[in-house]
């Protein structure tokens, strides 16, 4: 048995959903449970080199034994989801929605316009703060998936009860997967820019919340950080240590053509900037990680783009992983060197820092 729970350090756009993927393959997972809403979309480059970008399923699908669940806290957009369904191709007996997941309606998007959340806070207008919102307040207008199943066949096929299966499942011997979804960075509880946040948790413990599982069975933790944390676009979005330019990136990293980020639900121009120590290690005290992935390492330098030795990254990479195991302790790292699953590998941390971690200066 093993529980897993990937969680985002930043702002969001760590990588989670690649990470997510590659551990579904390497471990075997049984069961990959998307957390979250339509507001926030997992990329990544697949084997035959295609862009796959999801804003409701696991990205867990790449693996055809794993079965893929959205939980009861989660937030359903119904021609979202069905699209994805239809672009992947899926069995609908893979797939399961729990019952209690509450489906955002059309009054939900048009609220956040009026609301002026996009001028005022970067919303994506998806719909999920209202739905939220409408939820909490508990009133007879709220649809929840087995509800809306009743008049929507195709959703009908796949109502489950997702604590149920995962609890089952783990209680078998079989492995789970949470994917969380956002960063730690934007959590409405945690994060230190209300209300530039989102409209929900995005800690770890917050999302075995949304599926529906003890603390107590998790067996992996995943903080998930990259080496230039990104931000939405425009300060209505909220703060950003150390912002700089893509341009600044692009020569300091010595990429041979320009770089530049997109938000994958609303298409704008990310902010970047450098890596936030004090933040990293906040996240990781909260979310108390058992192992660490860093996204990224061609941005610190070009030359390590693809690089899956440890051995042969740069001496300044090196440095970077160095000082983040200095002050984020872990013995197992995984490391994407590029927008591919193939740009990820797996390490013991030991092999990579060894006694250089002991002479790490805070600073």
């Amino acid at each position: 048995m093993s529980l897993w729970v990937v969680v985002g350090g930043q702002y969001g756009g760590e990588g989670k959903g690649k990470i997510s993927a590659f551990i579904t393959r390497q471990e075997e997972i049984d069961i990959c449970v998307r957390c979250g809403g339509p507001n926030s979309g997992h990329s990544f480059v697949n084997d035959d080199g295609q862009t796959v970008l999801l804003r409701q399923l696991p990205t867990g699908y790449i693996r055809p034994q794993t079965r893929l669940l959205i939980p009861a806290g989660a937030l359903i957009d119904l021609e979202v989801l069905k699209s994805e369904l239809d672009m992947l191709g899926l069995d609908h007996r893979r797939v399961g929605v729990d019952r209690n997941a509450m489906v955002i309606e059309e009054v939900d998007k048009q609220r956040e316009v009026s609301l002026q959340l996009r001028e005022r806070l970067s919303s994506t207008l998806c719909g999920v703060g209202s739905a939220v919102a409408r939820r909490a307040l508990r009133g007879a207008d709220v649809r929840t998936a087995g509800i809306a199943a009743k008049e929507v066949p195709w959703l009908a096929e796949l109502v489950t009860d997702v604590s149920e299966e995962a609890n089952v499942a783990l209680d078998r011997g079989k492995r789970v997967l949470v994917e969380g979804t956002q960063g730690f960075g934007l959590s409405l509880y945690h994060s230190d820019s209300y209300p530039k946040a989102t409209s929900r948790d995005t800690t770890a413990a917050g999302f075995l919340s949304e599926v529906g599982l003890s603390p107590l069975l998790v067996t992996e933790i995943v903080l998930v950080f990259r080496t230039f944390p990104i931000r939405v676009a425009g300060d209505q979005a909220g703060p950003m240590k150390d912002e700089i330019t893509w341009e600044i990136l692009q020569r300091e990293s010595g990429y041979p053509h320009p770089i530049q980020e997109m938000t994958t639900v609303s298409k704008k121009v990310r902010r970047v900037g450098r890596f936030d120590w004090d933040a990293a290690a906040t996240a990781f005290r909260v979310n108390r990680p058992t192992k660490i992935a860093l996204n990224g390492l061609d941005y610190l330098s070009y030359l390590d783009r693809g690089i899956l030795v440890a051995s042969g990254l740069s001496k300044g990479t090196r440095m970077f992983i160095e000082q983040l195991l200095c002050r984020c302790d872990t013995k197992t790292l995984y490391l994407g060197c590029g927008p591919s699953l193939e740009d990820v590998s797996h390490h013991d941390a030991l092999t990579i820092a060894a006694a250089a971690t002991k002479e790490c200066v805070a600073t």
